[in-house]
């Protein structure tokens, strides 16, 4: 067995389950009625999800470097693309966590609308992820 393929597939998993929680909780808290008790746990697993996705991305690196002793090459419009997920998931999580942090002082109409910006930052990423795929 190739421990880098294996290394690079568990990784994967968790970046997967990371753009699940990310998307899947945002989606869930806007589609249903708004329940403060469920938010807040809606926006642990999207913070948990945020943190996957970091850590998993770093370590898409990290493999690659142990392995080559460099990062990958990536052309601009992957470049671009990764820029664009770290600037979604570094904002995302820090959003998850400020809503844990304070979302039971604010209006419902504040809670609702980082609903909106954390559904919107996690599609963001969802798409860049593709464009960093294919372009790669």
């Amino acid at each position: 067995m190739d421990i880098q393929n294996l290394g690079y597939a568990l990784t994967q998993v968790a970046h997967n389950f990371g753009a699940s929680a990310v998307v899947g909780g945002a989606v869930a808290s806007l589609w249903l009625a708004p329940r403060p008790e469920l938010d807040r746990s809606l926006a642990w697993l999207v913070c948990v999800g945020w943190a996957a996705q970091i850590a998993s991305g770093a370590a898409f690196g990290a493999i690659s470097f142990y392995y080559f002793g460099k990062f990958p090459d990536l052309g601009s419009l992957a470049i671009a693309a990764l820029a664009i997920k770290v600037a979604c998931a570094a904002s995302g999580f820090s959003l998850a966590a400020l809503y844990l942090l304070r979302a039971a002082s604010w209006t419902a109409a504040l809670r609702r609308r980082i609903w909106h910006i954390l559904a919107g930052l996690s599609a963001t990423a969802l798409t860049a992820a593709a464009f960093l795929r294919w372009f790669s």
